[in-house]
């Protein structure tokens, strides 16, 4: 067994002059690079100086002028090493571990913002690898080599009869070393023997001693000691590698906490839970303006008002105005509400500083209450300034569900948020809050009161001049064939529906199938292939269909486009195709009017147009298939609103029921069995008076519905030229320009003219009278 010696004289003297130094020298030249490596003593152990940078092997070479041979071996003997002039080469420098400071590595990676350095991480554990391993292994020789295993006769009979023993130490009350005379022993080696117990041990000790008449004032003394044995350094070993990989682990964590965030404060990972992850946002970081945002001039001017709020408190504060609070954007996906917010910190010229609602809910209960107090915090201190919350149905959820997991914490956290904004004390500092989410319905009522949300700026899909606008913009860095202005507003007419992400996606789209074609500009026709990928799907050219399946999808199709042709209120046909894409195996493409009533007549026919494609199957194969699936779910949809949503049934009456949404957990239905029961009888009653009303159609048209699909089956793919050339012109008045879906409005384009108080929207009066002061200067 063995103790911790204490250092720097690690080693035992008798290992330098025995013949088992050979054999412990060839161990430590296994493990030469983690001696030199491992900083443990100030001094190298005696006859290993010139092993060790700066050792005294090197230092006698240095200092052999003016010294003789003799004072050489004393020095050499002595082991004893002086400090060298550069300090990293010394056993004894820690910073070849944390490269000039104790422990900077750690600090370094809890407070940078990029993380990353992966080598620092290897080198680390590899360092602490190298020196527990190499501890183990002096640890091991020092006790092979130092200490021999006696018995209690060997004690008896070779030591304590001879009067050699000087004391004996009852080490952990498990084992003994004995300590023999320095002058009458020779032995090199530590005697040591186990023991039952420390009783027993003391009353043999004492009944020997007797038998051997030594004088009680000559009994060996004993004393009883705590050491660390090999045992119990072994069992600790796991521990300790556990606790290393566990130190690690949170290294490795703090880093990566601090790439994914950005521009965060503090130390970060998992000793930074408690700080909020909201970033600052400085100007040059954003390349996004309000010039680059088109289509919803009327929140534009709502969040410039804000802005100006802060820039120009006197021009409201005298009419005895208050400062709104905060504002959240609502409105469907991909309308522009996050680019509003990019364009709002690339222009507003004061502090902006951003965070996701989904960054305040962590495993750790009260994580979130903590950082939405500090991130208000963070905010006041820098007011006047932005507060920006993106996805804040992820914090602001309504309170009190039943079927919410982890609804505790998100309640605290949005208590926190609620009391923050407008609680008791509430301070006056000018940080105005904005949010966006696009599911408002779900946020809680005590959020959107006024004094916290005062207003609700709604995002809207935009209309055929928004959507002119945002072509537009999108359009500018793009090489195209035809003039902007013009392509804008034919793209525009062709994108009913459309959102400012998905007109993004069309213009990239374009591009993509130009570039894949080598044309020199993006062409029209690259744009309306981009539209058919985006609206129905990749092009699946290689899908050969077999010759029946081919001919039913064609007059399935054709069904469908007799049917809107002769329906009045049925969306104008822009083509038909047969070759499948996506998941369909046919395509037809309408020009749906852009429209926000629609009457019982005009749900009546776009069910009508639906149901043409399985009409078509019955009439001409006296059979139906599965490719009116998603038509029959479309049909379905629109009969139960009229019946349910619409209160468009004389048996139902003029009432509404609200439905859940995709993905909503239905308890309990609002309404009677006995209602339920009409409702399915009455969407029964309206799909079958559809269907025969279709089937009458298409009787009276069967010769065109013929006509169309033959071409299709020769062509594949027909326009509205063709359909015209088939049947004749459409017997009902449609539009198809820009200019006649725009006539009435007022205008070609929106109107993007701001209010007279908004015209230096980000400018402090004094800004504006200095900008004032030159311009005159110039003119003079």
């Amino acid at each position: 067994m063995y103790r911790f010696p204490k250092l720097p004289s690690i080693l035992p003297s008798h290992l330098r002059n025995q013949q088992n130094m050979h054999y412990f020298w060839s161990v430590c030249c296994k493990n030469r690079s983690a001696f030199i490596e491992l900083p443990l003593y100030a001094a190298a152990p005696k006859g290993f100086g010139k092993f060790f940078p700066g050792g005294s092997a090197e230092k006698q070479s240095e200092d052999g002028e003016g010294k003789k041979d003799g004072s050489d071996d004393s020095n050499r003997e002595s082991g004893v090493s002086r400090e060298t002039s550069n300090p990293r080469d010394s056993p004894s420098d820690w910073s070849q571990f944390f490269k000039g400071e104790p422990f900077a590595t750690f600090r370094k990676r809890g407070s940078s913002g990029g993380g990353g350095g992966g080598s620092d991480d290897n080198r680390w554990m590899f360092s602490a690898l190298s020196a527990g391993a190499s501890v183990a292994s002096v640890v091991m020789l020092y006790y092979y080599f130092s200490y021999k295993e006696i018995t209690w006769k060997d004690f008896i009979n070779v030591y304590l009869s001879k009067g050699l023993v000087e004391k004996v130490e009852v080490i952990n009350k498990k084992w003994v070393r004995v300590c023999l005379n320095p002058s009458g022993s020779v032995e090199t080696k530590i005697p040591w023997f186990s023991i039952g117990s420390v009783e027993s041990f003391e009353r043999s000790l004492e009944n020997i001693q007797k038998e051997l008449n030594i004088d009680v004032r000559n009994y060996v003394p004993v004393l009883y000691r705590s050491e660390i044995d090999a045992n119990s350094a072994i069992s600790t070993m796991p521990s300790v590698l556990l606790l290393l990989f566990f130190l690690w682990g949170i290294r490795r964590f703090s880093s990566f906490g601090a790439m994914g965030s950005g521009k965060r404060r503090g130390p970060g990972g998992i000793f930074g839970f408690g700080e909020s992850t909201a970033r600052v946002i400085n100007k040059g970081d954003i390349n996004v303006s309000f010039k680059d945002v088109a289509g919803c001039e009327e929140a534009k001017l709502e969040i410039m008002e804000f802005v100006n709020f802060l820039k120009n408190p006197d021009q409201y504060l005298r009419l005895g105005a208050k400062i709104p609070k905060g504002a959240i954007l609502t409105g469907p996906p991909g309308t522009g509400k996050t680019l509003l917010a990019k364009a709002t910190a690339g222009e507003a010229n004061v502090p902006f500083i951003t965070v996701s609602g989904s960054e305040f809910l962590e495993m750790f209960v009260g994580v979130g209450p903590a950082r939405v107090r500090d991130m208000f915090s963070m905010a006041r201190k820098r007011a006047p300034c932005i507060l920006f919350i993106d996805e804040i149905d992820a914090v602001g959820r309504v309170r009190g569900q039943r079927y919410s997991s982890g609804g505790s914490e998100q309640e605290n956290t949005l208590n926190q948020l609620l009391v923050e904004m407008d609680g008791f004390q509430t301070s006056n500092a000018n940080v105005i809050v904005m949010a966006a989410t696009n599911r408002v319905d779900i946020l809680d009522k005590a959020l959107l009161r006024p004094g916290r949300f005062d207003r609700q700026i709604y995002v809207p899909a935009p209309d055929i001049k928004g959507r002119a606008s945002i072509f537009r913009v999108h359009l500018g860095p793009l090489l195209v064939e035809l003039e902007k202005v013009e392509l804008s507003r034919k793209l525009a007419a062709l994108t009913p529906g459309f959102t400012g992400a998905d007109i993004a996606n069309i213009c990239n789209e374009a591009a993509l199938i130009a570039a894949r074609n080598l044309s020199e500009k993006i062409q029209m026709k690259h744009f309306e292939q981009a539209i058919e990928r985006v609206v129905a799907g990749m092009e699946k050219k290689t899908q050969v269909l077999q010759p029946d399946e081919k001919r039913t999808v064609a007059f399935h199709e054709a069904g469908h486009a007799v049917a809107g042709w002769f329906l009045e209120h049925a969306d104008p046909l822009l083509k038909v195709s047969i070759i499948p894409r996506g998941r369909g195996l046919g395509y037809s493409q309408y020009l749906p009017k852009e429209q926000y009533l629609y009457t019982k007549d005009q749900l009546f026919d776009r069910m009508c147009m639906m149901l043409g494609g399985r009409v078509s199957e019955e009439i001409f194969f006296d059979r139906i298939t599965t490719g009116a699936q998603d038509d029959l779910q479309k049909i379905t949809q629109i009969a139960y609103s009229q019946i349910v949503k619409f209160g468009m049934s004389d048996k139902v009456g003029p009432v509404s029921f609200n439905t859940p949404e995709p993905g909503d957990t239905v308890a309990d239905k609002p309404y009677s069995e006995k209602t339920a029961q009409l409702i399915d009888q009455e969407v029964r009653d309206l799909v079958d008076r559809a269907l025969k009303f279709t089937r009458e159609l298409l009787h009276k048209h069967r010769d065109d519905v013929e006509k169309v699909a033959t071409r299709l089956l020769s062509k594949e793919v027909l326009s509205r030229s063709d359909m015209i050339e088939l049947l004749g012109p459409r017997p009902f008045r449609e539009k198809h320009t820009y200019e006649e879906f725009v006539e009435g409005t007022g205008g070609l384009d929106e109107d993007v003219t701001l209010p007279e108080g908004l015209q230096s929207w980000n400018k402090t009066k004094d800004e504006q009278k200095s900008k004032t002061d030159t311009e005159k200067a110039t003119f003079f």
